[in-house]
């Protein structure tokens, strides 16, 4: 090839590289976005929340024990309406009911006891305010754990007992255990404080109640 020819070839190739350069596409660096090959279709509908009942209301019934001062022990039994403020607040409406004997005295008596008969009805009612201190659980066997609650309360009433009304404050404690969300086991101790002036003299008396029963919540 002459020479001349040789020249005119580098001179084309020459020019024709800086146009290359700028049309050729720039190199791509890391992974491309794909499209979505499907599109979900997504039907939407209205959900209704289911309503759950709050339990907040409590009805209980009980028996056990009432040692009224002076005059022994007696049978009693009664009923409980509670209302849950909170997680660890509630109050609580109780009615009572017993018979309480003299026998003691009309044995050391020869003309007769303190009351006109050998028994008198005793009854009372009180409104407590209770808490819940002791929260935790109690086992059944290695793998029956059910909740429970160690409460106090304390509250006022009144005690009707041998035609004598009097106001009467109450306090004690108690233990729940919960075995089902409507129901529940509970044990009490309370004290029923009021004043008594059937042995000829006034005076504070102290009755102390044991009693066990069923709760139902509501």
């Amino acid at each position: 090839m002459p020479l001349t020819h040789k020249l005119m070839l580098a001179a084309t190739l020459a020019a024709a590289l800086p146009v290359a350069a700028q049309t050729a596409p720039a190199p791509t660096t890391g992974p491309q976005p794909t499209e979505q090959v499907i599109v979900p279709q997504v039907d939407r509908r209205d959900v209704k929340l289911p309503r759950f009942a709050s339990n907040d209301f409590s009805l209980g019934l009980f028996a056990g024990s009432y040692s009224a001062q002076n005059f022994g022990n007696s049978a009693v039994s009664g009923l409980r309406l509670g209302y849950h403020v909170t997680e660890d607040i509630f109050v609580e409406g109780t009615y009572g009911r017993t018979k309480v004997s003299d026998e003691d005295f009309r044995q050391i008596f020869p003309n007769g006891g303190i009351f006109p008969t050998p028994k008198q009805n005793l009854s009372y009612y009180n409104v407590v305010a209770g808490y819940n201190l002791l929260p935790g659980e109690v086992f059944f066997g290695r793998s029956n754990a059910k909740i429970s609650q160690g409460y106090i309360v304390a509250g006022v009433g009144s005690t009707d007992f041998a035609g004598q009304k009097r106001q009467t404050v109450t306090a004690g404690f108690g233990m729940r255990v919960v075995f089902k969300d409507w129901l529940a086991v509970q044990a009490d101790v309370r004290d029923h404080i009021y004043t008594l002036d059937l042995l000829g003299k006034r005076r504070n008396t102290q009755n102390i109640e044991l009693s066990a029963g069923f709760t139902f919540f509501f």
